[in-house]
């Protein structure tokens, strides 16, 4: 059956699993997971498709598990997006108030928002999110709702974040086989922010981490307002290569270690207790010290975590996280993990767990770190379809960025037989169509935040 605005459904296309998760919006304006499904990953590397038949494989999987467990035949999805070729940028515009009376007016913030999407990117690059930070009306600065205001001159700040066309087109592609239609493309460490970051924190200052399999996603808050993205290339996977090499095991026993007996810090580690690795092919097993595995880990850790605190220092926000650093994802329940990384950073530092608000008789399974992203797109999922209000996710009437199964879909023949100047005509009327629709939308979601502030 049709997927109702009730119902929202996301997909979490990560590099070590791959998550699907339908929720129910209630009365109270919670969400109720009612059903899910999970699968080892296929096919991707470091947050990016590289092989678009085995991922298809392993989302059919999980999303046949969601549906048998909810009961929903559910097709359109929110899916998350990440991966090395993620950037962001910053970027100022300002217009000129020619009414008669200098009022501003939300067609003018729409228009300053549709602006950005057409500034010059470089080749194979598309946007996936125009993010208002702060507005000034002639000087006056830190203005976050102008609407209703009096002012010659408008001007915003804005927090951009660029992506991979080819990426986005992978996962598309990668969805339709599996009949499939996203929604929206959201960006992970924004989608795990939400899961997992209070409004205090947000106001305060912090740096939300997310350690998943082939990536750990970064995104700064203060006052409120995000001011900093980040994808690392690396995560969890990388450590685990690091005991498979460093102890000679396999990789799946170096998993194991890891999670089982694994630690951040080599110091605190038992001198006197090893672990025995049954040898390959009948050999003799192979005991490894407690210690000795630490110490590979906090090696390979603290690399991780000087990364990132260089990107947390090249925003110019490390002295204003007065909330510190919240971590979450799989890697995130590495023993003594926080003591390492206050220990690297100087910042206080908790583990950041999926609020409370996501509710369910999964819930309890769920609210792991490992789930944060999954369940953040499906907050995110809520906040969009809110603004639909009462319409239903059709075709015609769904939310829509440049990073949209619209723009995305795989038409390869027809791709091929299309010319230039088609495709750009086509690209534009897009755009267009968007924001005719979509901006009015965003500026009252802006302006409903504002009242909340």
């Amino acid at each position: 059956m049709a997927q109702k605005t009730e119902y929202i459904a996301a997909v979490d296309i990560g590099t070590t699993k791959i998550v699907s998760l339908v929720a129910r919006k209630e009365p109270d304006g919670n969400l109720r997971i009612v059903g899910y499904g999970s699968t080892p990953s296929k096919g991707v590397k470091r947050g990016v498709v590289m092989n678009i038949e085995e991922t298809a494989v392993s989302i059919a999987e999980a999303i046949r598990q969601a549906k048998e467990k909810s009961g929903i035949d559910f097709k359109d999805v929110f899916v998350g997006i990440a991966g090395q070729h993620i950037k962001s940028m910053k970027n100022r515009h300002s217009k000129h108030i020619k009414t008669t009376d200098n009022e501003i007016t939300k067609a003018d913030i729409d228009e300053l928002i549709s602006d950005m999407y057409n500034i010059s990117l470089e080749a194979g690059e598309e946007i996936i999110h125009v993010i208002p930070q702060n507005y000034i009306v002639d000087s006056e600065s830190g203005i976050r709702n102008p609407v209703g205001m009096f002012g010659k001159k408008l001007e915003a700040n804005y927090h951009i974040v660029v992506g991979q066309t080819s990426s986005a087109k992978n996962m598309s592609r990668c969805a339709g086989k599996v009949g499939l239609n996203i929604i929206k493309l959201i960006l992970e460490p924004l989608a795990s922010a939400d899961a997992v970051l209070t409004e205090d924190e947000k106001e305060a200052g912090v740096a939300l981490v997310d350690i998943g399999g082939g990536t750990t996603d970064l995104a700064i808050y203060y006052d409120n307002v995000i001011r900093h993205t980040a994808v690392i290339p690396f995560g969890g996977n990388i450590i685990t290569n690091d005991i498979k090499e460093g102890c000679s095991i396999l990789l799946r026993q170096a998993e194991d270690l890891k999670i089982k007996f694994g630690s951040a810090l080599g110091d605190l580690s038992p001198e006197d207790k090893v672990v025995s690795i049954p040898g390959i092919s009948g050999r003799e097993p192979k005991e490894i010290s407690f210690k000795t595995l630490a110490y590979i880990i906090q090696a390979r850790m603290e690399e991780i975590i000087d990364t990132i605190a260089f990107e947390i220092e090249n925003s110019g926000y490390m002295s204003k996280l007065g909330a510190g650093i919240a971590v979450t994802g799989g890697g995130a329940l590495l023993k003594n993990l926080p003591q390492l990384m206050k220990f690297r950073t100087g910042l206080d530092v908790r583990i950041g767990y999926p609020k409370h608000l996501v509710l369910g008789q999964d819930s309890q399974i769920l609210n792991q770190p490992m789930f944060a992203t999954s369940v953040g797109l499906l907050l995110k999922g809520l906040e969009y379809s809110n603004l639909l209000k009462d319409k239903s996710y059709t075709n015609s009437n769904k939310l829509n960025e440049t990073t949209t199964n619209n723009q995305f879909k795989n038409n390869a023949d027809d791709e091929d037989d299309d010319s230039e100047e088609t495709r750009t005509t086509q690209k534009k009327k897009e755009r267009g169509g968007f924001f005719a629709n979509f901006l009015k939308g965003l500026g009252s979601l802006f302006e409903e935040k504002d009242k909340k502030l």
